[in-house]
């Protein structure tokens, strides 16, 4: 299988130690279910790798966006991480969850007045402005408290990472941060340092997501430091922090690649040093923001079979009782998943099909091109691996369809970390 936490007991796919077709018993359909060692397991790789090759400066950011519930912020700040927030949503969600938000970096390309006063008020450590609009309002809101707001610069490195063009940041044609390539990065780092209530702590890039090797961050190591080293030259500041934004990928299907994280962060720190002392500059505290090889492969979603629909000389559907409002990558992106019959994983899989949704919508397809046991049928237990990321955090209430809980397993044992929405939590808001 291609996650070393899942497991074939006699046929039926266990997850994490658990019996998923028990829990969806226990729990009703559709079913999140999150692996609770696997996340802290791979917290540990970026925590470890990190501090053993950059010191015990460096820090690894949990980026919220993958997947945002009170449990998880528990979990990262158990496991030493920070976090990275992009929506006051997210920064209460931490807040209520007990995590120091000190230790959270505040992203987006277009944070309100009301958006840096709240992040303000609740004490988050860090923004990371994408703009000079921004750092005006944040220099002006800052005065008004009283206090100094510690900044780091987003900034493009201008490199293509190769990867779906929706989650590529890092070219110089980008809605996010200012461009080295064309002295727009020179520019508002000479204003950031020109406000008086702004101490500009760094400087933060991201090249993009489901990146499967470390040639990106190689050479966005290299462009950065030289940014800074040219930076200290002129202007005399010299950064304290180097966030390299986040993006190894996950395996979501047999073809993937395996990534040895560590290996690869011990890569991109014999770079970060060699290129550091070639400039003649001390090494800035280093960040990275890993999110999707998180919490990715610690989730599946858990669905009942529906019905199966047989066009004979066409094709075949098998229908579940999710769809894309719990699951909307493949319409986003045609996302690749791994499906499999959690029930009857013994017997041959030689019906092909498209695995589609619920939802009044042509577009609501979970995966195109499967092979499941031919005897499929109503109540079987289909399983979407690696579900962990963007499933949640992107659900929606289409068709006015309640969101799924989440249920955490953890050697064995299950709990409820996120309950199920009732039909009254849909209309909750309404008047």
């Amino acid at each position: 299988m291609i996650c070393s936490n899942l497991e074939n007991r006699g046929g039926t796919l266990f997850f994490g130690d658990s019996d998923t077709t028990a829990l969806i018993q226990k729990y009703g359909s559709p079913l999140y279910v999150m692996d609770e060692a696997r996340i802290r397991r791979n917290c540990r790789v970026y925590v470890d790798a990190l501090q053993t090759y950059l010191g015990k400066t460096a820090r690894p950011l949990y980026a919220s966006k993958a997947a945002s519930f009170k449990r998880i912020y528990e979990i990262v700040r158990e496991e030493g991480m920070g976090i990275d927030v992009v929506s006051c949503g997210e920064i209460y969600t931490a807040y209520k969850a007990g995590f120091p938000l000190v230790h959270a970096y505040f992203h987006s390309n277009n944070k309100t007045d009301e958006d840096i006063a709240f992040a303000m008020e609740y004490g988050v450590g860090y923004f990371v402005a994408d703009n000079a609009e921004e750092l005006n309002a944040i220099n002006r809101i800052a005065g008004e408290r009283g206090m100094e707001q510690k900044v780091l610069l987003r900034l493009t490195p201008g490199i293509d990472p190769h990867t779906y063009a929706a989650v590529a940041t890092g070219n110089v044609d980008s809605k996010f941060g200012s461009a080295i390539e064309t002295g727009q990065a020179e520019e508002i780092t000479a204003y950031a340092l020109s406000l008086p209530n702004v101490h500009l702590a760094g400087f933060h890039c991201h090249v993009g997501s489901q990146v499967f090797d470390s040639d990106v961050f190689l050479r966005a190591s290299d462009i950065m430091l030289s940014f800074i080293a040219g930076i200290k030259a002129k202007y005399g500041y010299l950064a304290e922090e180097l966030d390299l934004g986040g993006g190894y990928g996950v395996r979501y299907v047999e073809s993937d690649p395996t990534i040895d994280i560590a290996e690869n962060i011990a890569q991109v720190a014999a770079r970060l040093k060699a290129r550091a002392a070639e400039l003649n500059i001390p090494l800035p505290a280093i960040r990275m923001e890993p999110g999707r090889s998180i919490v990715a492969d610690a989730g599946l979603t858990l669905y009942r079979v529906g019905t199966i629909k047989k066009i004979p000389g066409y094709k075949n559907y098998v229908s579940v009782d999710g769809g894309m409002t719990d699951n909307p990558r493949y319409a986003l992106y045609r996302s690749a998943y791994t499906v499999l019959l959690a029930n009857k994983l013994d017997e041959p899989c030689d019906f092909p099909c498209s695995v589609v949704g619920r939802n009044c919508e042509s577009g609501d397809i979970l995966q195109e091109n499967v092979s499941l046991p031919a005897s499929v049928t109503r109540d079987d237990v289909l399983a979407v691996l690696t579900t962990g990321a963007y499933n949640y955090a992107m659900a929606s209430n289409y068709n006015r369809v309640a969101r799924l809980p989440v249920v955490m397993v953890n050697g064995g044992a299950d709990y409820l970390a996120v309950r199920r929405e009732s039909l009254d939590d849909i209309v909750r808001n309404d008047v």
